[in-house]
């Protein structure tokens, strides 16, 4: 929405690559079946390839191929074996041993799994508060007394007591806010007394959350934990949250670099002449810079407030009370818009939030009571028993460098080695959690004592195996699973592979670059072009003394000044350099210097002054370097395709792919 998000990192060219290859080919799955049920297609190098996965490859995926000569069984195969030679030579690479590949294909595992692992009542339990509580905003102040939960005994029952006292105070009716500057130890108390504002579900952590929306509006909670002490919370005001709207916007954008004309000055005009009854429709798509929504007419997305990264624009829209109504021009961080309210949306439904609040659920603080919830299902879907206990050995052979992230961990004996559990079929022993305590103490946060330390490491110790062997037997019992896995597996390796040998060799190689353009720039020429300004009058009248003014001499701003008033716009221009056929210049325009004929548009009347006209030329490399660059690397590409066809051995089984087109014919 508001043509405002984008993302860093990967070059854009490199990723739509990247995409179309993925998604065009081999969007498939390689899951595992039996040996008697394998037929060999085909051999790279040796090693087998079945006609089970090339048939699912076939079916999944020939709607997508627009190459025709590719959408026969011979021709498919072709670009299936480019595939296959890739994954090859990117494991030749070693490029599945790599730490950064390791790491991505681990993060997608752990969250792929969790629709097997927290497919149970807890999660949708935890849901379902969570939607019933999203209803409503809550506005809240509190006091904060800091403790953490490894304080010890006396200084955990010290602050215990004083939140206490605190409360005591506030139920006799003294001033809250002036308590929370009192003794607040929040950041900030003594200047915000406590107060939050409004929040809702997923802002504050659980326990905090969970006490506010349980306080009654006016009271004061009961003492809560949270990781950062103990709090009380005065509730001030409980209010239904808003219903999504929808609406239409205009949008100037004053981030476009130099422009030709001035962003404040061109919605005002525009806001004009919708006052003047001009179609919002129209105006969104002759002016707006929201492109993905100027094509609909200005048409945004519903939303709610806190949706959207622009608070002013949200405010503007809910200030809209009948639908229809448009607003003054805003601005925002993206630019100048002009809103117009469409519709006001009733309230979703839970199952049509389910899935959104599943996921927030299973990647929060809540998401602790469904591991253990998790954790216990586990067991008792495996089998689990503790073996030995942990803390009494452990808490002589870990240092208390350990606090400091500096314990090297030393060989545990023999004759000391013990299971401390053991699941399924997997023993876990005091070696395991010894090299999970040496990895682990440099990224968890700072302990000041070593028992709660290794009490905590311990607790992600257990969890981290129970899942890890879920996900082991996952993707032997589930094919399903097994498949979308293997699915991007294969995917991260093909875009690695890619991003190495095409993809940043094109885009360093500048010598190589310019070569090639030279070579090729014949293919990158300007069409005709026409430098001029273009009037758009809301008059076929308006647009004829455009026509008379411009035979007399009189320049933009003189027939702007002229036609324009602060109560009226009767005229917007647009100068710059135009091809011929670029969408700003009315269709089927007469390319001759010089004033040209009236033509009809989108409402309004369009004349054009062609002061020059400019023949075809080539383009300079920097005008069309990201094209140049995309083509560079597709013949890069070409060129390493047929190496690999070289260094590989790929021989196909005629007999196996007689059998498979019998199959799909």
């Amino acid at each position: 929405q508001m043509g405002r998000f984008s993302r860093e990192g990967v070059n854009q060219k490199m990723m739509k690559k990247f995409l179309s290859l993925f998604i065009l080919v081999f969007l498939s799955a390689m899951t595992v079946f039996s040996q008697n049920k394998k037929e060999v297609l085909m051999t790279i190098n040796g090693k087998p390839v079945f006609t089970n996965e090339f048939k699912r490859v076939y079916k999944k995926n020939l709607d997508l191929v627009q190459d025709e000569s590719q959408k026969d069984i011979d021709g498919y195969l072709e670009l299936f074996i480019d595939y296959k030679l890739k994954i090859a030579e990117a494991q030749a690479q070693g490029l599945d041993q790599e730490s950064a590949y390791q790491s991505e294909f681990s993060k997608y595992r752990d969250q792929l799994s969790r629709n097997y692992l927290f497919e149970d009542k807890v999660t949708e339990e935890l849901a379902k508060e969570a939607y019933e509580r999203g209803k409503f905003d809550i506005a809240a102040s509190h006091i904060l007394i800091r403790v953490d939960y490894e304080s010890v005994p006396q200084d955990t029952l010290a602050a215990y007591n004083k939140i206490k006292s605190i409360r005591e105070k506030a139920l006799k009716g003294e001033d809250f806010t002036g308590l929370a500057k009192t003794y607040s130890e929040e950041p900030g108390a003594k200047e915000r007394g406590g107060d939050l504002g409004y929040f809702s579900v997923f802002t504050m952590v659980y326990p905090f959350e969970t006490a506010a929306y349980n306080t009654p509006v006016g009271e004061i909670s009961e003492i809560v934990r949270t990781s950062f002490g103990y709090h009380i919370i005065k509730v001030k005001d409980r209010r239904a949250k808003l219903p999504k709207i929808g609406v239409s916007h205009i949008m100037i954008s004053d981030k476009k670099g130099a422009r030709t004309f001035n962003p404040e000055e061109r919605i005002n005009e525009i806001y004009t002449m919708l006052k003047q009854g001009e179609s919002f429709e129209s105006l969104a798509k002759q002016f707006s810079d929201d492109k993905n929504s100027a094509v609909k007419g200005g048409k945004l997305n519903p939303f709610t407030k806190g949706d959207l990264r622009a608070s002013e624009f949200e405010d503007a829209a809910y200030d809209l009370k009948k639908i229809g109504d448009i607003s003054k021009p805003v601005k925002t961080d993206f630019g100048w818009h002009i809103i117009r309210l469409d519709e006001k949306l009733p309230v979703e439904t839970f199952e049509e939030q389910k899935q959104m609040l599943e996921k927030k659920v299973s990647e929060g603080d809540r998401s602790k009571l469904v591991s253990t919830a998790t954790n216990n299902k586990i067991k008792q879907k495996y089998g689990f028993k503790k073996e030995a206990s942990f803390l009494p050995y452990f808490d002589t052979y870990v240092g208390d460098e350990v606090l400091k992230r500096k314990w090297v961990m030393e060989p545990i004996p023999a004759s000391e080695e013990k299971t401390l559990f053991t699941i399924g079929d997997r023993k876990v022993g005091y070696t395991d959690f010894a090299k999970f305590i040496e990895n682990r103490q440099r990224t968890t946060r700072p302990y000041k004592h070593k028992e709660a330390f290794l009490v905590e490491l311990y607790n992600e110790f257990e969890t981290e195996q129970l899942k890890d062997y879920f996900k082991e037997k996952l993707e032997v019992d589930n094919e399903e699973y097994a498949a979308v896995l293997n699915e991007y597996r294969d995917g991260l390796l093909i875009f690695d592979v890619m991003n190495k040998n095409i993809w940043q060799k094109a885009k360093t190689d500048s010598l190589g670059l310019d070569e090639y353009y030279n070579k090729t720039k014949a293919d990158y020429q300007w069409k005709q072009r026409v430098d001029a300004d273009i009037y758009s009058a809301t008059s076929e009248n308006i647009a004829k003394q455009i026509q008379t003014m411009l035979a007399e001499g009189k320049t933009a701003e003189e027939i702007k000044a002229s036609l324009n008033t602060e109560e009226k716009v009767n005229v917007l221009i647009t100068p710059g350099l135009f091809e011929i056929d670029q969408h700003e210049l009315p269709k089927n325009l007469e390319i001759n210097k010089g004033v040209s004929s009236i033509y009809p548009n989108n409402d309004s009347f369009v004349v054009v002054n062609i002061k020059e006209v400019l023949a075809p030329d080539v383009k300079a490399l920097d005008e069309v370097k990201g094209k140049v660059l995309s083509n560079y690397q597709n013949d890069i590409e070409a060129s390493w395709m047929e190496n690999l066809r070289k260094k590989y051995n790929v021989d196909v089984n005629k007999k196996a792919l007689k059998h498979v087109k019998k199959d799909l014919k």
